[in-house]
């Protein structure tokens, strides 16, 4: 009977790095982790205390409030997507519209791991701005792949109407968050609203397709508000007397409940979602309990080097992202630049893919090495496999980012890259074991899309603060797009030090505007990543993310581990017995 076995990785942190250089880098990492914990808590506070005692003087909760209601005591709040929009302004008065003036978030339910998507009606009482479609959709999307129940707060005052051409057209416009609503009624996933207010137009339509819809005495559900009938038919009215409770309740049965205020709704929702079946996740742990890393996960932030050029060891990484510090390395002497191998998170067990950015032995040409962080074939070949066999066996996979893209030149075209990598790119197009991205620091190239990048459809990708997501380095493309004014040592060719200096000038704009296009608040603002974590919290993360994975059964294969297809490929590489 075949079995898993896992070993001890890595070492404390004063055995694996020179104390000077920890401290060094964590340094340096604090600095870059205040700041984000800045920006969070400026996108936390909406359009500020002005309009949190606005939301009071209603007799309402805010949006926050009514979250931390309905967790469970003591868990924590994971969110997605909070960067969106940061930074940016929009319409004729410049407004901000802080995480795109909606909060999505993975929260603990009655032991269950849930969807919320809430309207935060600090911020223009709800509106639905630029890319809030995107980010309700994106949010649906995670619920969708891992089946979680989705609830809905709604606050929602309809489109900000000066930027409604960048929100109601197109394919993942404002109209995409009613077909996800339905794709996931036809998939079975629950889905709970409450009703908190303004319910107008697009924001009416939201509640509409979910199991169970309650509304309080404030809230009121509309296709148009009063003063569009006003305008549009000369009728003096009110929204609640269009579209309230006394309406939709009693009348149209658009809504199923009427409670009195938010803490009623809230209390409500908890009920209905301790009425769903339990989780599944205490099966599949087959007996194991959920244990910490063997070393804490704050020592993250004193692992990674302050040069992004400069290595480090991705095995303590791992050592500090599975409980216990166990792990099983699949193939350890093929394509040592990739590392992947299967550890648990919570007690579940889950496959991890990583490139490993230290220098490696050449598998053909003895005594010589080469760099990390790059995709050979070997390499490829081996994680194709890994990932088809995690898929096959029901295993979420986690892939963990520094990757500077595939390998170059006569020895890589000879050795068939485009065929190998196509290869990898078919398995990670077509999986449907849930999938999960970590950028930990280079995400470039067509590297970052074969490895499951957001563009293959990860159910969450993670960024950091020292993520770094473009095609090339800065330094890489100036070079390739000033090459004709290059010589064979990229030293520039001028016949003039003028023109000299105008091709310096222009390489040192390039370098410095891509590097500027590789920041990961810009990325997760225009949400080419789903959050930025700080490193310490990555561990965090992937325990919801990996319980999720397995909180609901029968919609995917779960293999028990005697019957492993990973079994095969161990005893094929290594000759394990």
């Amino acid at each position: 009977m075949a079995k898993l076995i896992l070993h001890p990785l890595g070492d404390s942190i004063d055995k694996a790095l020179d104390p000077a250089v920890a401290k060094r880098n964590s340094e340096h990492l604090t600095t870059l982790e205040d700041a984000l914990d800045a920006k969070r808590a400026e996108v936390r506070a909406g359009w500020g205390e002005k309009y949190v005692e606005r939301v009071h003087a209603k007799g309402k909760l805010t949006t926050w409030e009514r979250i931390e209601r309905l967790k469970d005591d003591g868990s924590k709040v994971l969110p997605v997507g909070s960067m969106v929009n940061y930074g940016l302004t929009f319409g004729p008065d410049e407004r901000t519209s802080p995480g795109a003036g909606v909060i999505t978030a993975f929260v603990r339910v009655s032991g269950r791991l849930t969807m919320v998507i809430a309207n935060d009606n600090t911020v223009a009482s709800g509106s639905w701005w630029p890319l809030t479609p995107e980010k309700i959709e994106r949010a649906q999307e995670m619920a969708l792949k891992l089946r979680l129940p989705v609830i809905y707060l709604i606050d929602c005052s309809g489109l900000y109407l000066p930027e409604q051409g960048r929100t109601f057209p197109g394919k993942t416009g404002a109209g995409a968050i009613f077909k996800m609503n339905s794709l996931l009624s036809a998939n079975g996933v629950p889905q709970i609203a409450g009703v908190f207010g303004d319910c107008i137009a697009g924001g009416g339509y939201m509640p509409i397709i979910s199991d169970v819809v309650y509304m309080t005495e404030q809230a009121y559900m509309v296709i148009a508000g009063a003063a569009l009938v006003k305008g549009g038919k000369s009728q003096k009215i009110t929204s609640l007397d269009i579209g309230g409770p006394d309406v939709h309740v009693h009348l149209s049965n658009c809504a199923d409940h009427r409670v009195p205020d938010d803490e009623t709704c809230l209390r409500r929702i908890i009920g209905e979602i301790e009425s769903l079946p339990t989780s599944a996740a205490p099966y599949y742990r087959r007996g194991f309990k959920t244990a910490p890393p063997r070393f804490p996960s704050s020592d993250l932030s004193s692992l990674f080097p302050v040069d992004h050029r400069h290595v480090y060891s991705v095995a303590q990484v791992l050592a500090r992202l599975v409980d216990d510090g166990l792990f099983r390395e699949i193939a350890p002497g093929i394509g040592q630049e990739m590392v992947c191998g299967v550890g648990r998170v919570g007690g579940l067990y889950t496959g991890f893919i990583a490139n490993n950015p230290e220098l490696t032995e050449h598998p053909v040409l003895r005594g010589e090495q080469r760099p990390g962080s790059i995709l050979y074939r070997d390499g490829i070949a081996k994680i194709s496999q890994f990932s088809r066999c995690c898929n096959d066996d029901g295993i979420p996979i986690v892939w963990l980012h520094d990757i500077s893209g595939f390998d170059i030149g006569i020895e890589a075209e000879k050795q068939g890259l485009l065929g190998y990598g196509s290869s990898l790119i078919y398995t990670n197009s077509t999986n449907t074991v849930p999938m999960f991205t970590v950028l930990l620091r280079k995400a470039s190239g067509a590297g970052y899309y074969a490895q499951a990048g957001m563009p293959y459809d990860p159910v969450v990708q993670l960024a950091t603060c020292i993520s770094r997501l473009a095609v090339m380095e800065g330094r890489t493309l100036s070079i390739g797009a000033f090459n004709t004014k290059l010589d064979d040592n990229f030293e520039i060719v001028a016949d003039t030090q003028e023109e000299r200096e105008r091709i310096a000038n222009g390489m040192e704009q390039v370098e410095a505007r891509i590097t500027a296009d590789m920041d990961p608040i810009k990325a997760a603002r225009q949400m080419d990543t789903d959050e930025i974590v700080r490193l310490d919290e990555i561990r965090a993360y992937l325990e919801v993310l990996i319980e999720a994975s397995y909180q609901t059964y029968g919609y995917r294969r779960v293999k028990n581990p005697r019957i492993w297809s990973l079994h095969d490929i161990g005893i094929l590489s290594e000759g394990d017995r």
